[in-house]
């Protein structure tokens, strides 16, 4: 890889964030990797983030005298996915920028992932201004008539949304090339929690990668994590494309988010919500509130409420974001 870079000013593309460093892809047809650092504040308004500059961003690199290339400016994003670095933080994650499409990979069995954490996903998403869908992987697994009956079941609920549901099988292919076509020019980005087959999907969908990939722990049901970094793979095929790998999570702990707004990232929610008395509802405890009433009355699922109030009642110091 060319650590060094001409003296001129050179606009690229972030492939790959290692934290230390950013390996950055200049433009042009004869472009190549060049690894950087930081000169500068990249930091987004009201929020502390642990990595001010993400896969996905246009850059501009210049040479230090020190013979170093430093990144020293970033495009205007589209939009970008956020998350809480940790449960205990009040730091943020980037996790990627400038996105067509970010897909959560989700399995029903070994490992059972929550439905609290797909809707938590799919509400940042919204927040930001990211189309997203779900990929349930392992349908190999779904072998009784009681976890197909659970997979038709998950697939009505997001589909009536408005989220796109793909059914795909990394060990055996069913789905893959369907999943590819999808993909096939877009920037997407893919995560997941640590176990569902993300690594082994991934390598289906780009022949020769070969991303790393881990076994599931028999005394927790959890993957390790074998990703840990973010990086852009870029798709074969006439048609191009990125595809986005971020590390695994085992939980997705929102940020920045309003709490009277957290009903506009469900939309279902949202769409019922302009039938309350109040414009103001939260849906928990109000008169006249139709959310509340659609939720009785099974318009609403009980599980995507349940994630709302999740949200809502994550109330982690310096969640909520301050008005600016």
């Amino acid at each position: 890889m060319d650590k060094s870079v001409d003296a001129e000013v050179v606009h690229g593309l972030v492939v790959k964030n290692t934290g230390a460093w950013y390996t950055v892809l200049t433009d042009g047809p004869d472009g190549r990797e060049v690894n950087c650092k930081i000169k500068g504040n990249f930091r987004l308004k009201g929020i502390r983030t642990t990595n001010p500059v993400a896969v996905g961003d246009g850059v501009t690199i210049l040479p230090g005298a020190d013979g170093l290339a430093y990144i020293t400016a970033i495009d205007p994003r589209k939009n970008y996915i956020i998350r809480r670095a940790s449960n205990l933080s009040k730091e943020a994650s980037i996790l990627a920028a400038n996105l067509d499409m970010a897909l959560i990979v989700a399995t029903l069995v070994h490992p059972t992932v929550s439905t609290t954490f797909i809707d938590r996903f799919l509400a940042t998403c919204e927040a930001y201004n990211v189309p997203a869908g779900i990929v349930i992987n392992k349908t190999d697994l779904l072998v009784d008539d009681d976890n197909r009956d659970l997979l038709e079941a998950v697939t009505y609920l997001y589909r009536s949304i408005g989220y796109p549901v793909y059914h795909v099988s990394a060990k055996d292919g069913a789905g893959v090339g369907e999943l590819h076509a999808l993909l096939a020019g877009k920037v997407t980005l893919m995560s997941g929690n640590s176990g569902v087959g993300k690594s082994t999907l991934i390598n289906d969908i780009i022949p020769g990668i070969n991303l790393r990939t881990g076994e599931i722990s028999e005394a927790h049901d959890q993957g390790m994590h074998t990703t840990t970094f973010s990086e852009m793979c870029r798709l074969p095929g006439p048609e191009g494309g990125w595809l986005i790998d971020t590390p695994g999570v085992r939980g997705f702990g929102t940020l920045d988010f309003d709490e009277h707004e957290v009903s506009h990232f469900f939309p279902e929610i949202f769409k019922i919500s302009a039938d309350c008395r109040y414009g103001d509802c939260t849906h928990t405890h109000e008169p006249g509130c139709a959310v509340r009433r659609a939720l009785d009355e099974s318009r609403i699922a009980q599980s995507r409420y349940a994630s709302y109030l999740s949200i809502l009642q994550d109330d982690t110091e310096g969640k909520y974001r301050k008005p600016f």
